[in-house]
């Protein structure tokens, strides 16, 4: 069982950075894919970016390559999305996710953990 803690939203204007955290309980963290979603008002949940067990393979969202990054520290159990540049149409709801498999899932359902989710506004 894994547990996920968001933390790091907020309010920013178009063109500032924001740091996203999550941290996950549990001994195996560092054996988890683990993956950023976001959902905007009236959407569906989408895939941002992904992340091995071992940090050496990352995966992007066409709409926010170049603009975010994806890392992980296992030894605090910890991953990270740092977003630059950031637009008004990437307000949503940020949710991180972890999946006990080796690739890189990249939709809702290969996901079997997630957290309650974090608001990043962007205001323009």
């Amino acid at each position: 069982q894994v547990q996920l803690v968001e933390s790091g939203g907020g309010l920013v204007q178009a063109g500032g950075s924001l740091r996203l955290s999550c941290a996950a309980s549990g001994r195996t963290f560092s054996t988890y894919a683990m993956g950023w979603f976001r959902q905007a008002p009236g959407k569906e949940r989408r895939f941002v970016a992904g992340i091995n067990w071992s940090g050496g393979t990352t995966y992007y969202a066409d709409s926010v390559r170049g603009r975010f990054t994806i890392s992980r520290d296992n030894a605090k159990n910890t991953v990270y999305l740092q977003m630059n540049s950031l637009k008004p149409e990437d307000t949503a709801v940020y949710f991180c996710a972890a999946d006990p498999t080796t690739t890189i899932p990249t939709t809702t359902l290969k996901y079997a953990y997630w957290g309650q989710g974090t608001q990043v506004t962007v205001s323009s």
